[in-house]
Order: C-alpha cells, then structure tokens, then sequence
C-alpha cells in the first residue's frame, strides 16, 4: 500500500512524544505537535508530521535548541521585535501572535517581526489564531533559496508564504494560505517519493529551460515565481515573495534572500556564509475589526460576501469556492477517518519510534 491510515489522535500523541524526548517542554510539545497536525487534517501533507524527522535533523545539527526561551528585543505599543534565540519556529510564531493579539487588544493593531526561528508550519495556522478574538490575522515568513526571480538563473527566494485569516458570523472563516511560488516545494518532495514527474510552469533546469522533473531544484534548477513565466505574471510572485522575505528577514534582523538557512529536509543543509541576520524571520500582524467597525456588524458583512462568492454562477461540474473550503471540508473528513501517510513518511515516523522509544 502507498499509504496507511492513521488516526490523528495517534498522531498528535506520538509527535508530542518525539518533541518531549527532544528536550522540549510538555506545552511546547504540545504547541507544536497542534501545528504539525493542523497541516494534515487541512490536507497540506508536505507541512505536517512528514517534517518531524526534519525538525530531530535540525536538532541533531544543534540547529534547533530545546530549552531555549524567546525574548522581545524591541518594542512599541503597537510592534515588536522577537529573538527567537534558535528555538522551535512553530511555537516561536505562536509566541509572536499572542503579542500581537495583546498589542492588538490594547491599541487596534499589533505586528511582530521574528528574528532567530525556524521552520513554523503552515502559515495559516498561526493567522487563525486571531480569529476567536474578532480580529484579522496575517502572516507571512521566507525560506531557503528554491526560487528564481523573473529572468533569473540563481535560487534568491524561498516559497515565502502569506496567510490572511478573517472571521464571519455564521459561515466559516475566510482563511488564504498560499506560497508564493507555482507550487510550494513540500508537493515537489511528495512527487519525488512517488517517483512522478511535476506539472510544466513549475520549474525551471539549471538553463532556465522548463522542466518537469521534480528533482531539478536539488540539480542546479530552481522553482519559479507563482506566473511561472513573465508573459503570465511572474514578476507578480516574483514581487510577492521579495515582500515575504524582506518583512520576515530585512525588517526582523534575520537573514534574507540566498542567506536563508534550509530546512532539514529541503535537500541540502549548506548555508551561504557569512550570515547576514539571525536565523530565519516571520511577521506576523492581529488587527482589532472593532478598531475598523462593529465587530459584528463587519462579520454579518462578511457573510454576505462570502455567500455571494459561494452562489456564484459556475462552468459545469465545478462550484465557486471561498478561500479556506476545501481544507475545513478535508479536516472534518480526516478527524473522523484518519490521515493517510505515504510509506516513505512511515518508514521515518518508524524510525523515529524506534529511536526514541516511543510506540507508533
């Protein structure tokens, strides 16, 4: 079988334990493994428990530091600067939301810029974490060099996602969770385990040519902007994906551009030196809707809008659907059956059992 089912229970259980033999505290544990399994039960397989054996490969690198604690370096009423001090990047994000929520609380809105992390999961899950409070979330963070910009043979950009949560009355929230590139480099590693080749605007050879082979940007290729070429608006993620990078690294104090220090599994632990900033950077922002408008009032608003899009004519077989749908529609699914895992995911999740004692 190419992939068992797992319940997330299960899941949740055992990455907590791995975090906790890591040295990790049992909230932060637990913090991060709620992350990790955020991604699955929405369906973003490349961000969830298939990245636990990166994260122990960063901390056997002595990359990643269990007991370290975050601390504000910089702050306004409305801003701050957080040093990460090389912690765990899906708390550490979690940490930077709650001061801006408690900065949103107090002012209208708050932002946080994050120096020192790493890896945090999806994006998404940290702007969500808003939306009990009435308040907009957004967030957005860079990666390693993948990414040609427009015209370019280098690798300059990571996949730098953006997220925007935004709560509605009675419908689910609006939430937008996407790369900036064609495609986010986690889907490429799922090809290259089934062996399948990518889809062509994806990527570009070492000669800029277009390419489908999903190894290429370990072979001197590069993932191209969301656009994929110039003609069908590359300059457009190319432009996005230089916002990411310089809010999360130029703005926090962390690295930027080529500097950006990969991920375990990103297929190569070699960073360009000297380093021009701490680690890797996030931003993240809270906006008070209340600082705007009635909270309710704007809510009601949003269901109306979100209605219309979803009422909206279609081509045949398809339906009009609102940012957030199809993953909300996945997790209830997967909350109830399980996720599925593919055999080389398992192979590693088996492996870590094993080595950390921990029943899978």
């Amino acid at each position: 079988m190419e992939y068992q089912i797992i319940s997330i229970e299960r899941l949740f259980s055992f990455c907590k334990g791995v975090f906790v033999k890591m040295g990790f505290s049992e909230e932060k544990a637990q913090k991060a493994a709620h992350v990790l399994l955020s991604a699955d039960k929405r369906g973003i397989d490349s961000h969830g428990v298939a990245r636990l054996s990166g994260y122990v490969k960063q901390w056997d690198m002595g990359k990643l530091q269990s007991q370290s604690q975050s601390q504000i370096i910089h702050q306004t009423p409305s801003t701050a600067t957080l040093d990460g001090q090389a912690g765990l990047g899906l708390v550490i994000a979690q940490e930077a939301m709650e001061i801006a929520i408690k900065k949103a609380q107090q002012v209208g809105t708050g932002w946080v810029a994050v120096q020192n992390s790493g890896h945090f999961g999806i994006a998404g899950y940290h702007a969500m974490l808003a939306l009990p409070h009435d308040m907009i979330g957004i967030v957005t963070t860079h990666a390693s060099g993948l990414v040609a910009p427009t015209f370019s043979l280098e690798k300059l950009l990571g996949t730098n996602p953006f997220a925007v949560a935004i709560p509605a009355l009675e419908e689910p929230p609006f939430v937008a969770d996407f790369a900036t590139t064609a495609v986010a480099y986690g889907k490429l590693q799922i090809l290259q385990r089934k062996n399948e080749q990518a889809l062509e605007g994806w990527m570009q050879d070492a000669n800029a040519n277009p390419t489908t082979n999903p190894h290429a940007p370990k072979e001197g290729g590069a993932l191209l902007p969301l656009g994929s070429t110039r003609l069908h608006g590359s300059h457009k993620g190319y432009a996005l994906g230089a916002i990411a990078d310089i809010l999360s690294g130029v703005l926090s104090g962390a690295n930027y551009g080529p500097w950006v220090p990969p991920f375990a599994t990103a297929g190569s632990t070699s960073e360009r030196t000297p380093p021009v900033g701490k680690g890797t950077g996030h931003f993240l922002g809270a906006m008070r809707i209340d600082a705007f408008r009635e909270a309710d009032e704007f809510k009601r608003a949003m269901d109306h809008w979100i209605r219309t899009f979803r009422s909206a004519k279609a081509i045949e077989g398809e339906q009009v659907l609102i940012p957030g749908d199809p993953e909300r529609i996945l997790e209830e699914k997967r909350l109830l059956e399980g996720a599925p895992i593919h055999k080389a995911v398992m192979t590693d999740l088996e492996q870590l059992a094993q080595r950390f004692e921990i029943p899978l």
